[in-house]
């Protein structure tokens, strides 16, 4: 507790910490006032129950931190500069090029790495904002708009979801942590508030066991996933001893940490894109006046809106994206040649081949944990609102995962800030 004390008060009387933290706070009150301005002519009911009838909306609602819910300037959010960045990432699996960048070629690689996402990022959000004014057009939230209200609109939302990736890398540069993440995590927290109230409001006396056993299974759920966040398989890494004139150099040994998630959030996001993406355009084909359309629409909505059939898919989904995305982010042949370049072996393991074989061995282990995990996690909302009957009771999902990760990065890296200063 005093070492906590300590921290806060270093945090708080230290110029340049103080003054990257007051930048975080202006930038979330930046966001959140461009968050509740909303693009003209909504009609309030239609957005309201449209946004109760689909979930896929619900998911890119997330992305722009509670911006596309009032259809705000930043309706887009983050979304596009997320879908680019991924899109970016599974391209290194097929151009090498952009897997030297990435990963051989240091912080000027990544650098130029992240400019050629930003450029992506400007097609995916047109894409987008396209696609959300017509359907919205179409579903009557938005009234039927000429060519130049449409493309006002079109530039208006364009520019928001840039804007915030903007706040977003100034947040990275001059305030504390990652800015993408803490903004999507600001959207997050800022509908807390309204979800406490809701369950305030329809609360009744014979639903309190109910509630403590919530808040028990919470807490549960949350240490959880604490737990296998920070969770590492440490491999042993020796160094040998090497002469160069008169001194020895080497002989030390350390550890390779392996992540049990090495994966973070993202497959439970590309699983809900996978899921929900037929969805939308299942809504979109669902009055065509082709009967073949609306009836193969009719039927994948019928499927989709099945909770132990959706909830099935959705696991098996992000248990194999995990596993995918792993084997995107994490290259055993590389490690095993970085460690042979630099006269490292794992004690038992011979380098080169069979180190790699070794390393993929563990890695494919400690996943499987992980996929598990983070599958029981993503069906967890549905089956405590299966169970309950209660909608806003709901544990689990994309937001407490990202809630947590975002809450342990920034602890860390005020940490380091402060042993910094410290030393």
């Amino acid at each position: 507790m005093n070492s906590f004390a300590q921290k806060l008060t270093l945090l708080l009387s230290d110029r340049s910490l103080r003054n990257r933290l007051l930048f975080v706070v202006g930038a979330f009150f930046i966001f959140r006032v461009l968050a509740s301005i909303p693009v003209p002519g909504i009609n309030a009911a239609q957005l309201e129950l449209f946004f109760n009838n689909n979930q896929f909306f619900g998911l890119l609602n997330l992305f722009s931190g509670g911006g596309l819910s009032n259809l705000s300037l930043v309706m887009l959010g983050v979304g596009p500069y997320i879908t680019a960045s991924i899109v970016m990432q599974l391209l290194t699996l097929m151009i090498p090029r952009f897997k030297q960048l990435y990963q051989e070629e240091g912080e000027a690689g990544r650098a130029k790495f992240s400019m050629y996402s930003r450029l992506l990022t400007l097609p995916i959000a047109l894409v987008q904002g396209i696609s959300f004014l017509l359907i919205l057009e179409r579903q009557g939230v938005l009234p039927a708009l000429g060519l130049f209200p449409f493309a006002v609109n079109l530039i208006t939302i364009i520019a928001g979801s840039l804007l915030l990736m903007w706040i977003g890398e100034l947040i990275s540069e001059y305030g504390l942590g990652n800015g993408v993440s803490l903004i999507i995590f600001a959207g997050i927290v800022a509908g807390y508030p309204s979800q406490i109230s809701q369950l305030l409001f329809t609360f009744e006396s014979s639903q309190l066991p109910l509630y403590l056993s919530f808040v028990a299974a919470g807490l549960a759920v949350i240490a959880a996933v604490v737990f296998i966040t920070e969770a590492e398989r440490p491999i042993p890494v020796t160094y040998a001893k090497r002469v160069r004139g008169m001194k020895f150099f080497g002989g030390t040994s350390t550890y390779l940490p392996l992540r049990l998630n090495q994966a973070g959030v993202i497959p439970i996001i590309f699983a809900l894109s996978f899921l929900l993406i037929p969805q939308m355009f299942a809504s979109f084909f669902q009055t065509s006046s082709v009967a073949l359309l609306a009836n193969i629409s009719n039927w994948i909505l019928g499927i989709l809106a099945n909770l132990p059939v959706y909830g099935a898919m959705y696991f098996v989904l992000v248990f194999l994206f995990t596993y995918f995305y792993t084997a995107v982010t994490f290259d055993p042949k590389q490690i095993a040649e970085n460690l042979q370049k630099n006269g490292a072996f794992i004690p038992g393991v011979r380098p080169g081949i069979s180190t790699q074989e070794y390393l993929g061995s563990v890695i494919t282990r400690i996943t499987f944990v992980g996929a598990l995990f983070l599958g029981l996690i993503a069906v967890l909302p549905i089956a405590m609102q299966s169970v309950t009957g209660i909608q806003s009771l709901a544990l689990g999902g994309t937001a407490l995962l990202i809630v947590v990760q975002v809450i342990l990065d920034l602890a860390r890296r005020i940490d380091a800030q402060i042993s910094i200063r410290e030393y």
